[in-house]
């Protein structure tokens, strides 16, 4: 099958960029499929970093062509300034393409987001005040505006007053201060302007190219347990980073998928609130955080650190149809003894069968362990599963034994190169 898709197995930041990096050379084209600039991927090239928000990992080749897809949500002053920097450095976004379908994050989303989050109180969701639930809302109420409209400036421009009027009156109407409606439609017009030569009907493209028997990559944000009805609502994103959301963000089938990618890190982290069964804190913790660098690319906030769960990773494999696993950044484990995996879960003295299916039974489960014995280290500079040394290989053979999925790629460091490709 020509269509390859890349999904996070666990809270998200596991290191996706890198994998998609990996893979973008064999393929002609590198979707993303659902989210905003609420998450990041960082990529490291001959030692530069790359921080996306927006447009796909694969745009670092020159032979890729980066598509965002029609389940994302666009932020136009965010794409742009991404477009302006990665061409400032010599990364051509010449290829770029919109979906015409594609909803776009409007200046007042962002006012909504922050107000929905500062009224839960003690009850915050973590949300990154991007205006993605807001703009996702809008869709489903069918009041959004979508990237395609932009081809028609005038009407464009209308709609834009209409929603930002609207806007600003219920905005005023909750005590906020408003905005200045002119100077809403002025800049999205002047931006739509230019995203214009960049729409394009994506679902037709895609299509197209698989026809013609070309490669495709499909990239999700955020990752599985942050999808919105299989997380853990309500900490959760408000689109669907599972492989089921991959086919709705791009209009591609399931029965064109022939590989699905579950990327996990060897340990875990989230952010934001939400229960979190193997959070490791103290000095542990704080050593993973600084040498894992665990800081979100967008926010800077810092990530919760713990070890790594293999019952969320199985029902991963379940919801998402994984094929195989990318275990990332193995090196941040380097002379950490015992590393502790989760194996199973329980509640109230017992045996808890899967993945709890609510928050506050997850909140109340007590994780059981594994202690391996680690590695001395470094990873840093293996190529070959033969380099591995031995307390590396029996933590990815646990993860295979557990999950019945392969790992078929393992990240020693964080350049592009630092990686193992096993099978």
């Amino acid at each position: 099958m020509p269509v390859a898709v890349v999904v996070g197995a666990q809270w998200g930041d596991e290191g996706k960029a890198k994998v998609i990096d990996l893979l973008a050379e064999r393929h002609s084209m590198v979707v993303r499929y659902q989210g905003g600039h609420n998450a990041g991927h960082t990529v490291v090239v001959d030692g530069e970093r790359y921080a996306l928000q927006l447009v796909p990992s694969g745009v670092l080749y020159g032979h890729v062509a980066p598509v965002i897809g029609n389940g994302v949500v666009v932020d136009l002053p965010t794409l742009f300034a991404e477009v302006d920097a990665l061409e400032s450095r010599g990364v051509s976004c010449a290829r770029l393409r919109v979906s015409s379908l594609a909803h776009l994050i409007l200046p007042w989303h962002q006012r909504i987001d922050a107000l929905e989050e500062a009224s839960r109180g003690d009850a915050k969701i973590g949300t990154t005040l991007k205006g993605i639930g807001p703009a996702y809302a809008d869709k489903a109420m069918r009041t959004g505006i979508r990237a395609g409209t932009v081809r028609d400036a005038a009407a464009f421009a209308a709609e834009v007053r209409v929603r930002a009027a609207a806007a600003d009156a219920a905005l005023r109407l909750r005590g906020d201060e408003g905005f200045d409606v002119d100077a809403a439609v002025r800049e999205q017009v002047a931006l739509g302007a230019r995203l214009a030569p960049l729409v394009a009907d994506t679902v037709n493209l895609l299509h197209d190219a698989i026809e013609a028997g070309e490669s495709i990559l499909l990239e999700g944000a955020q990752a599985t347990f942050l999808d919105l009805d299989h997380g853990t609502y309500p900490f959760v994103t408000s689109s669907n980073p599972t492989a089921g959301g991959a086919c709705t963000g791009t209009g591609i089938g399931p029965r064109q998928i022939g590989r699905v990618i579950g990327v996990a890190k060897a340990y875990a982290t989230r952010v934001g609130a939400g229960p979190f069964p193997t959070e490791v804190t103290g000095e542990v913790g704080d050593r993973i955080v600084e040498v894992g660098r665990e800081f979100g690319t967008v926010t800077g906030r810092r990530r919760r650190p713990g070890w790594l769960d293999l019952v969320m990773l199985r029902h991963a494999v379940r919801v998402n149809s994984l094929t195989e696993i990318a275990l990332t950044k193995l090196d941040v484990l380097d002379g950490t003894s015992p590393v502790r995996v989760c194996t199973g879960y329980r509640l109230d003295g017992a045996p808890l069968r899967g993945f709890p299916d609510d928050a506050a039974l997850l909140a109340r489960v007590e994780p059981v362990y594994r202690d391996l014995g680690g590695w001395a280290g470094p990873l840093r500079g293996c190529r070959t599963d033969a380099d591995l040394p031995d307390g590396a290989r029996e933590l990815i053979h646990l993860v295979e034994s557990e999950t019945g999925v392969p790992v078929t790629m393992v990240g020693t460091g964080p350049d592009r190169t630092d990686c193992v490709v096993r099978g």
